[in-house]
């Protein structure tokens, strides 16, 4: 199978783990030979200050919707009408877990924990935030999440829109879960301001393959060591495609 993919640049970004806050402790991360951006001493985590959002909206949130917010307001300084993908491979999976927990045990389910539990949740409650009606989507889509919310972005794009705003956010899974997991998730954001291409800019293709899936890191944080510690290229598979990344004008022909 041929696709000649999506080609865009990275206009701004930003960053959040907890212990890991500012941009140079990420460029860090990215460059040293280590598989999460946290610590065992960070697991004792402080909540993301959002400080950018109306403080009844920010007590809607919960720390991963704080991380989500985080990123997105510091990403678009201030910029209106930016159309907004969300991606998350799990989403608010543990508020989801407690409403079934609490149901199960004929307990009163939570009005505020339902309305938070759905996927679009978080990026629903920015736009309200920002009071901004630009289009805005929440997607997930298992291994590829990533390189699915890339390939949106970039619909937008070709659709007129002159920035897309991409938000990734990931948390721990409950316990519950953890056999079965493909690779160990870690609590993270980032958010990426995608434009046309200009300047350097990175290509994504795929093609159809049978490889084992890639596990030394979660789809979100493979994106982000490739950005931020400058990789020529980065290859990855999901089970069913492999993805391939490059960096650079070069990168902007020929098949994965």
């Amino acid at each position: 199978m041929r696709n000649d993919g999506v080609t865009f640049s990275i206009a701004g970004h930003a960053y959040w783990a907890p212990g890991l806050t500012t941009p140079d402790a990420w460029v860090q991360w990215a460059t040293a030979p280590v598989a999460a951006p946290t610590t065992p001493e960070h697991v004792a985590r402080a909540d993301p200050p959002v400080k950018a959002m109306p403080p009844m909206l920010r007590r809607r949130a919960g720390f991963f919707g704080k991380m989500a917010l985080e990123v997105a307001y510091e990403c678009l300084q201030g910029r209106t009408d930016v159309p907004v993908v969300f991606c998350s491979r799990h989403g608010e999976v543990a508020r989801a877990l407690e409403l079934l927990t609490d149901l199960a045990r004929g307990e009163p389910l939570s009005p505020t924990a339902f309305s938070m539990s759905v996927h679009n949740a978080n990026v629903g409650l920015l736009t309200i935030a920002r009071k901004d009606r630009a289009n805005h989507i929440a997607l997930a889509a298992g291994g590829a999440t990533i390189e699915t919310a890339v390939i949106e972005a970039c619909g937008l794009l070709a659709d007129g829109a002159a920035s897309v705003l991409l938000v990734a956010c990931e948390a721990p899974l409950p316990k519950l879960f953890v056999p079965f997991l493909e690779v160990q998730e870690e609590a993270h954001a980032w958010a990426w301001l995608l434009t046309a291409p200009a300047g350097d800019p990175i290509s994504l293709r795929w093609r159809a393959s049978g490889d084992a899936v890639t596990t030394d890191l979660p789809d979100s944080l493979a994106a982000a060591r490739f950005h931020l510690g400058g990789a020529a290229a980065m290859a990855r598979c999901d089970g069913r495609l492999r993805w391939q990344w490059r960096r650079g004008p070069d990168g902007a022909g020929g098949n994965a």
